[in-house]
């Protein structure tokens, strides 16, 4: 189990199924940390998952002048909520690296220590070009193809972004085996950006890195709220339907997976290696329920049961 992921982004072959949690906040107390940890590894036991995503929280406030839905809050560093309290987790984690947080050294130390066998990461650049960084993306870029160039690094994709498909070509070209978008509401958007991809990588000669869709389900209004202050665009139609829901949750949770099959369906006419990162951030537990129960219909769309 633990060589399943990375053998299926190095193949780039479809089916990589990914969840993603934020670790803890970092006043919550060790107990409570560890009773959080063992409510969510019950969660995903019965799950045919093939790692877990621990993401590296940031101020974006540089990126988004408008008042944050949610206040942000720091969390424990994931690499030390991984090393610390998920010693049970037998499959491997994707750490996220916030690569402005942390000085040259850091990251070193960091990368030095990580356990490329129980361990993936994604590199994430600053959220803005004003922002200023301790460490710029093309650097820690550099650092781990030099200290560490068997520690499998992904890369960010956002999917809204014009021409982002050559962003994906510079990070592809810098060392990044897989790719994981933001939250995706529209499948048009992330349709254009992986086609616009395929071909961009078919025209010079390189061989398509996975895409992994991330996926999130919209429990309330101001979760909808918060997910387009981080810049996710959610169709005006969508956005309306959410609204006016009597069940918003059921209504956000039915677009992802609407979602969920057109893109398997396009990437698998394309030839494009895919999976999916199902995110749970929230703190509400019907949200949470709703992130595992869309987890498993995902785990029975890539093949790992009967069909959807």
């Amino acid at each position: 189990m633990p060589d399943t992921l990375r053998t299926l982004l190095t193949d780039a072959t479809d089916g990589a199924l990914l969840f993603g949690i934020t670790p803890p906040r970092l006043s919550t107390s060790r107990e409570r940390i560890r009773e959080i940890t063992a409510a969510t590894l019950a969660r995903l036991a019965p799950l045919a998952v093939d790692g877990l995503a621990l993401y590296d929280i940031d101020d974006e406030s540089d990126r988004n002048p408008d008042e944050r839905p949610f206040p942000y809050l720091p969390t424990l560093d994931p690499a030390e909520y991984h090393a610390d309290y998920l010693g049970d987790w037998t499959r491997p984690a994707v750490i996220y690296r916030c690569v402005g947080k942390y000085s040259e050294l850091q990251l070193r130390t960091w990368l030095e220590n990580a356990d490329p066998a129980r361990t993936l990461t994604v590199f994430v650049g600053a959220s803005s070009h004003d922002k200023a960084v301790r460490t710029r993306l093309s650097t820690a870029q550099a650092l781990r193809q030099s200290v560490r160039p068997d520690l499998m690094l992904g890369g960010v994709a956002i999917t809204e972004r014009p021409d982002e498909y050559a962003r994906l070509i510079t990070k592809h070209q810098a060392g990044c085996a897989y790719f994981i978008s933001q939250v995706i509401y529209s499948a048009d958007a992330a349709k254009n950006m992986v086609s616009d991809y395929y071909y961009a990588c078919l025209e010079r000669g390189l061989t398509p890195r996975p895409v992994l869709f991330t996926l999130s389900v919209c429990g309330s209004l101001k979760t909808l709220a918060f997910l387009k202050w981080l810049g996710v665009h959610v169709p005006r139609w969508l956005e309306n339907s959410l609204r006016h829901a009597d069940d918003t949750l059921a209504e956000s949770y039915a677009q992802c997976l609407a979602n969920a099959r057109e893109l398997a369906a396009f990437c698998r006419k394309l030839g494009m290696p895919f999976g999916f990162l199902v995110e749970s951030v929230s703190i509400r537990k019907t949200e949470i329920d709703a992130a595992v129960n869309l987890a498993g219909e995902l785990s029975t769309l890539l093949g790992r049961g009967e069909s959807v």
